[in-house]
């Protein structure tokens, strides 16, 4: 069978033209208040992406800031769950939810999207496709192998070192290590509240929020 992101590159869709709305993106930052970004976590699994994501979120929504969590796993439960691990369809998850982010930042959220998303080359498609490359917010939770197969808070690297999960990210499967990225976090080094502070920090030096 072939890959579900089989040429998800070339467009098939014929026929069809873009429609303007007519609410600005600048409208929807002045109704919310603060402008929208999307915050990408990206990193080994186990090395707190999720745990992060959703603290920023409940803290930024105290703030009266609005954002929402896209999850990897969560995702895989809908959208992308015609979607395995092969390099393809890592690919395509990474394209499809970079799209959804895109559309998340235009409506005028900060749009926090917690994926392994191991390929440096898929993360930078991401970062082309919004209308700005300062939209595209690239935080490096860090944390090492070892560390993340320590804590194996899910058993998948016992399960990946036993050959039942193929293509696992760190074991079997590479991660590239982004090269510039806006944020990078120490999780095997701090605590979630300061690694999400770093965040917040970033997003108020900016002046997104």
């Amino acid at each position: 069978m072939a890959s579900a992101g089989s040429g998800a590159d070339q467009s098939v869709s014929t026929n069809v033209v873009w429609h303007e709305n007519h609410v600005t993106r600048a409208e929807r930052a002045g109704l919310n208040k603060h402008k929208s970004c999307a915050v990408w976590l990206t990193g080994l699994s186990g090395s707190g992406k999720s745990t992060v994501s959703v603290h920023l979120e409940r803290i930024l929504t105290d703030r009266g800031v609005r954002a929402y969590v896209l999850d990897g796993d969560n995702i895989r439960h809908g959208l992308n769950g015609n979607l395995g691990f092969s390099p393809e369809d890592r690919t395509e998850n990474i394209r499809r939810i970079g799209e959804v982010s895109k559309l998340f930042v235009d409506g005028g959220m900060i749009v926090i999207a917690a994926f392994i998303s191991p390929y440096r080359a898929d993360r930078d498609k991401v970062r082309s496709i919004m209308d700005d490359p300062g939209d595209f917010v690239e935080v490096h939770v860090d944390c090492s192998v070892e560390e993340c197969e320590r804590r194996d808070v899910k058993g998948l690297y016992a399960k990946a070192r036993a050959g039942e999960i193929p293509n696992f990210t760190g074991i079997s499967a590479p991660f590239e290590v982004p090269l510039n990225p806006e944020v990078t976090i120490k999780t095997a080094e701090q605590g979630v509240e300061d690694s999400t502070q770093q965040i917040v920090s970033y997003l108020e030096a900016r002046g997104v929020i």
